[in-house]
């Protein structure tokens, strides 16, 4: 089978299908073999190993990806991407394409149809291992976070700027709601730097892998999750505003109740949410909690 990660190579096969990149679905294809290796050495895959992958594109982190795991499921939402799957991947036995929207598909039940239930919510954890599009990485990032899926790291690559404010602290400009909520869920750590143009055709921003290695416990104890998310997007609502304001302003409360919330926490009023820790905003949702239960 032909090399994936020739420019000449990539466009013979794209033309003989009659292929039309489509800026709209984020297809920025990745040839560089040696950062495929290093994405792929990051999620440390075993022969044990199921691996999902969205957004198989032509198939050439798919191929490496089979080569360490057991089994890859990539999920692509593109149908005409599909006859070139099959060419590019056809001749592996580990490799499946599934064709579908990776933001409604139940992983965990498509990993237990997969593999006679050895993985999924009554079998082992999988792992993610992906190019994701940049159009849509929050939205694919939130849902296998909060999705509850039996999923226990995610290697995945994404634009350099999201990929930084994933692990930032608080105080910094990058921090913030999505910050919290990746870091509720995992342990994030950016592993690989990468310039645009190792990919085709080039996309207009340098990306970033990072690793997510999902926690066994959450760093804090919460009295309603929902309640904590809650809060933490009011605090982040507004950023040039003070923490009282943006509460005020989210409608959950009157500022009475935020004030008298605040005091009790012992978080100053005038600070402004990019400020505040997990362990602070864990305070914060719990005795907003409580207050609204009275």
């Amino acid at each position: 089978m032909r090399e994936l990660t020739s420019p000449a190579v990539v466009r013979q096969i794209i033309n003989s299908h009659g292929f039309k990149v489509r800026k709209a679905l984020g297809q920025n294809f990745l040839l560089d073999a040696n950062i495929i290796d290093k994405i792929v050495d990051a999620a440390h895959l075993t022969q044990k190993d199921l691996v999902f992958e969205i957004g198989p594109g032509l198939g050439v982190l798919t191929r490496r990806i089979a080569q360490s795991a057991g089994k890859v499921l990539a999920v692509e939402i593109d149908q005409n991407l599909l006859p070139i799957l099959d060419e590019t991947l056809g001749h592996l036995p580990n490799a499946e394409v599934v064709h579908g929207d990776a933001l409604k598909i139940n992983f965990d039940q498509l990993a237990a149809d997969r593999t006679d239930k050895q993985f999924g919510p009554e079998g082992k954890a999988y792992k993610l291992v992906a190019n994701l599009p940049y159009y849509i990485t929050t939205p694919i990032l939130m849902h296998m976070l909060t999705g509850g899926f039996n999923l226990d790291i995610l290697v995945v690559m994404m634009q350099r700027e999201v990929a930084e404010r994933l692990q930032a602290s608080p105080g910094g400009k990058d921090y913030g709601s999505l910050s919290v909520a990746v870091q509720y869920y995992t342990v994030p750590e950016v592993v690989i730097r990468v310039p645009k143009t190792v990919f085709f055709p080039a996309p207009e921003v340098d990306s970033a892998v990072i690793r997510l290695t999902r926690r066994k416990v959450p760093p804090v104890t919460l009295i309603s999750e929902e309640t904590f998310f809650k809060v933490v997007r009011a605090a982040f609502g507004q950023r040039r505003k003070t923490l009282i304001n943006s509460l005020t302003g989210s409608g959950l409360a009157s500022k009475e109740t935020w004030s008298e919330v605040l005091v009790e926490t012992g978080i100053n009023p005038t600070r402004r949410g990019e400020t505040l820790s997990l362990d602070e905003f864990a305070a914060l949702a719990n005795t907003f909690e409580m207050s609204i239960r009275g």
